[in-house]
Order: structure tokens, then C-alpha cells, then sequence
């Protein structure tokens, strides 16, 4: 999936949460439906197969309650892409990377391999299964989890034993801490901790520009890897680094004797002309919002577009809210020559980059644990679904019985203004063809879905502030269920204004009333 992910350090974020969120986009000129829903351990395989590639696995035996966002038509698997398990640990599920050939020659894709022939005829082949892929890691790993570091190691196991067809990026958080995976060729697989107080920045590209071997090969502190990684990179000649760059006197070439540190991107990564137009542009505009004082739109003193070496985290100008992830998840290009709404630029290069928020992104999943949050109520999962500049993002307490079926109700072939999603999709192809009359109206929207939520969620913690967590469970539900009622009056009155506005400006428009 083409996708977009921001992470935030708890440090970093306005409140002491984690933040890991991420856009899952449909491949160009599709759409994939998507709904919410919690998976209680009676729902969970014990025995899982994989749509597409088909490797099957046995599971625990216990596994933990979690929410999840699946694929409304599941005939290539679940999906389930976001979620937070009974123990707040959450997990996002995947940011779909680059690569080169070095790595993939040194360690290929574990790819399904089709049965040939007829079993039981001369030359028969039986079917080889494939490893494990986007579709597999959340229903995995989340509902086995006590912690972000867990979530890695489980991961990793799996990759190590099954291999994965696809290079993918995860994150895992708990209240503490959030971890970022990058799976390396079919097996191999990198991690590190994000630092407390930076956030993240990830666009469809192998994005971990500084990795520490030694403490990933030893305490795993900061980072995790394969057990082989060290060697394998060295038997197939991929670490990149020249040691000269790094260290600038004898002091810290002792250093490097016994700290083994490489740039992954420049190892493991793609330095593609595609990227140039796909996906750096988009950890550029991230920048460019987070830390604006940077010199972003001057290439000759800071980081342009299209620049090799833009940072995978940097420490933000100030706290950083909800809102602003969602703003950075609607991104497209605001304020330069290559906003496609824009009049700045030409025609040329108001297309020249893909936006973040793009017309096939299909959910938004904010997943955040507050530490100081009542128990029972730390973990909210916000969500949105359909094109991110004209939808808007609503909480939902994930220590729940249920979904909403606003948001649980999808159905894939069929449109319905009684489903979030379906309605967002209505609002955004109506909003998008008289932007500017809209925008006005998609503002309004999204202030007041965020200001009610936001109001609703402090009204829930009061009200289970003196429960347990099994005890909030029942309450937060009802608080779920209310923030939907809201949420749909919201939704309703936004698409009939759009509608308006739309109906208004179709090209049969004629100024004279009959009389």
C-alpha cells in the first residue's frame, strides 16, 4: 500500500502520549473500503492462513482483545492495518518501502511459488507458500504484545522463521516508548527506538538514516536487528560507510573501533528518480510544517524537495497536538508552486509531487496512549476515513465492548450516507471539484468534529476516573457510542452544505429563473 506515517516521542507531543499514526492509501486508481472493528479473543484464529501467499501458522492460545481496521470486502485477507490491544499496546501495519537490487539479490522476496502441473503427474511441483506481508502482521502480533519492544521481537521471530514478499516499514508504542521495524530483503530486519523527544517522518522509503550495530548486535538499548545482520552485510558488501566521513580525529576512531555505526537508507534503501517525485517531496512538506525555520523553501541554504538526505527524525519547534498530525497527514503542498488547488507555480508544477493527502487515501488511524489518563481510558484510536483534506478526525476510546456501527458498517459495494466512510468519500469528490467554495464549509467540519471530540473525551475520563479498567470498559463503550451520534450529525450537515455548493456550480448552471 502506498501510505504516509508520522511517529511522535512523548516528549515531543503536547500532552507526554505516543503518537504513531499513518494514512493507508489504495494502489493508484482504486479504492479500498475500510470499517472498524474489536476482535475479541473467541474472534482470533488459532490457525492462521494467509490470503495471498498462502504460509499458514499456528498462534497462542491466548490472545488479547484489539481494535482493528480491516478491508470492508476481505477476499485478499483481513488488512486490519491499526490497532490497540487490551494491554495499550499499538501497532501500526505498513508503510510500504523502497529497496535495491544488492539487498534483494543478497536476500530475495519470499514469494508464493503456484503448484505446476497435476499432482500425482510426471513433473508435478507442489505449491511453495509465500512469507508474510501487509495483510498478516497486525492480526500476528498486536493481540500477543505487552509492549512496544515486544511487538519488535515478536515481528522479528516471525520474520526470521517465514520471511515476508514485500519490503514494509511498522510501529509499535506503548506509553513509554515507540519503536520503528524496517524489514531488509526476505528475512533481515532493522529497529530503533524513536528518541523522546522527536518526531518521525516516513514516505514509502526505507527511512532510518543512522543505525548503532553494536547495541542492536548487544544491549538493544536504541536498535534491534537479525542475529545475522553484521554478517550477512558484510558477506554481501552493503554497508556504505565511508569511516573517514564519520570520525574526524584519533579520539573518535577509537570510538569507531568499538561502536559499529551505518546509514541504512544508503544500505538497504533506493536512491531512485521515482523517489524524487513520490516520495521525498512528503517528508520535505512534513519538515517544512513541524520545524518551519529551516530555510525548507531556500535549496541553496536548506533541504529542497527532492533532497537524498532529509532526516528520519528531528526534534520539533514546539509540542505537537493531534491536530497537527492530521494536518500533516492532509498535506498537499499548502503555500508552494506544488499545491495542485494552488495558484502559485504552473500548471507544470502544481502536479510535479504526489500529496500526502491524496484522493485514494482510504483511512487515517492516530493511535495515541496517554500516560496520564484515567485508567482504563488511556488509549484513544482517532480515525478518518476517505481523502484526507476533507474528511475529519474523531476519538475512539479502544477499552470498549464494540465499535460504533457508523464506522463498523462499511459495506464495499454499496454506497450509504448511514457509513462514515462512504459519506467522507461523497464529501471529498464533491469538495474537491469547487475546492475553494468548499473549503469554508470542510474547516467548519473538521473544527467542530475535533472540538466535540475532544470535549467528549475529557466528559468519558471524568466519568470513569474513580474505575478500574475492566470497570471503564462498559462506560467507554457508551461514550463511543455517543461520539458517533455526534460525529454523524456532524457528517450529515457537512455533505448536504457540499452538495449545495456543488449542485450550484455544475456547468449546466443557467442565471435566469423562470418569470
Amino acid at each position: 500500500m502506498a501510505c504516509t506515517t508520522i511517529l511522535i516521542g512523548k516528549n515531543a507531543s503536547y500532552d507526554g502520549s505516543t503518537i504513531i499514526a499513518r494514512n493507508e492509501d489504495s494502489p493508484s486508481g482504486e479504492f479500498c473500503a475500510k470499517r472498524m472493528e474489536l476482535v475479541h479473543p473467541s474472534d482470533q484464529p488459532r490457525h492462521y492462513r494467509s490470503v495471498i501467499s498462502h504460509v499458514e501458522i499456528d498462534l497462542p492460545e491466548e490472545p488479547m482483545r484489539y481494535t482493528s481496521v480491516p478491508n470492508a470486502d476481505d477476499s485478499e485477507g483481513v488488512w486490519a492495518a491499526a490497532g490497540v490491544n487490551a494491554l495499550d499496546v499499538a501497532m501500526t501495519a505498513t508503510e510500504t518501502l523502497t529497496s535495491n537490487e544488492r539487498v534483494l539479490g543478497a536476500d530475495p522476496l519470499v514469494e508464493l511459488q503456484k503448484a505446476q502441473g497435476k499432482e500425482g503427474e510426471e513433473g508435478y511441483v507442489p505449491e511453495v507458500p509465500g512469507g508474510i506481508g501487509e495483510e498478516d502482521m497486525v492480526t500476528l502480533v498486536l493481540p500477543y504484545i505487552r509492549s512496544a519492544r515486544e511487538g519488535v521481537q515478536r515481528l522479528g521471530s516471525l520474520l526470521d522463521q517465514y520471511g515476508t514478499y514485500e519490503m514494509n516499514g511498522i510501529a509499535f508504542s506503548d506509553v513509554n516508548e515507540i519503536w520503528w521495524l524496517e524489514t531488509v530483503g526476505g528475512h533481515h530486519w532493522i529497529a530503533r527506538r524513536v528518541p523522546d523527544d522527536c518526531y518521525v517522518t516516513m514516505p514509502n522509503q526505507l527511512g532510518i538514516d543512522d543505525f548503532d550495530l553494536t547495541d542492536a548486535m548487544g544491549d538493544q538499548a536504541e536498535f534491534m536487528c537479525s542475529a545475522d545482520l553484521a554478517e550477512w552485510m558484510d558477506a554481501n558488501h552493503l554497508d556504505l560507510t565511508l569511516t573517514s566521513d564519520l570520525f574526524d580525529d584519533d579520539e573518535d576512531q577509537e570510538l569507531a573501533d568499538m561502536e559499529r555505526i551505518f546509514n541504512p537508507r544508503d544500505a538497504f534503501g533506493s536512491h531512485s528518480d521515482a523517489d524524487h517525485v513520490y516520495n521525498t517531496p512528503r517528508a520535505w512538506a512534513m519538515h517544512r510544517f513541524l520545524a518551519p525555520h529551516n530555510d525548507w523553501d531556500n535549496p541553496d541554504v536548506g533541504w529542497n524537495p527532492e533532497a537524498d538526505d532529509l532526516p528520519w527524525c528531528m526534534v520539533p519547534e514546539r509540542k505537537l497536538t493531534i491536530e497537527d498530525v492530521k494536518y500533516v497527514l492532509s498535506l498537499h503542498y499548502q503555500g508552494t508552486a506544488y499545491d495542485p488547488y494552488g495558484r502559485l507555480g504552473t500548471e507544470a508544477t502544481r502536479n510535479m509531487y504526489r500529496p500526502i493527502g491524496i484522493n485514494r487515501n482510504c483511512q487515517l488511524a492516530v493511535l495515541q496512549l496517554r500516560p496520564q489518563a484515567p485508567e482504563g481510558s488511556c488509549a484513544i484510536q482517532w480515525m478518518a476515513y476517505g481523502s484526507n483534506p476533507f474528511n475529519a478526525l474523531v476519538p475512539l476510546f479502544a477499552n470498549v465492548d464494540r465499535t460504533p456501527d457508523y464506522l463498523s458498517n462499511t459495506d464495499a459495494k454499496k454506497v450509504s450516507t448511514d457509513s462514515f466512510y462512504w459519506a467522507n468519500r461523497l464529501i471529498g469528490a464533491l469538495a474537491d471539484a469547487q475546492f475553494t467554495a468548499s473549503q469554508p464549509t470542510i474547516e467548519r467540519y473538521q473544527m467542530a468534529v475535533g472540538a466535540k471530540g475532544h470535549k467528549l473525551v475529557g466528559e468519558a475520563d471524568a466519568e470513569v476516573s474513580q474505575l478500574g479498567y475492566a470497570e471503564a470498559t462498559e462506560r467507554l463503550t457508551e461514550a463511543n457510542d455517543r461520539i458517533a451520534t455526534m460525529l454523524k450529525a456532524e457528517t450529515d450537515k457537512a455533505l448536504f452544505d457540499v452538495l449545495d455548493i456543488a449542485s450550484a456550480g455544475m456547468k449546466n448552471a443557467f442565471s435566469r429563473s423562470d418569470g
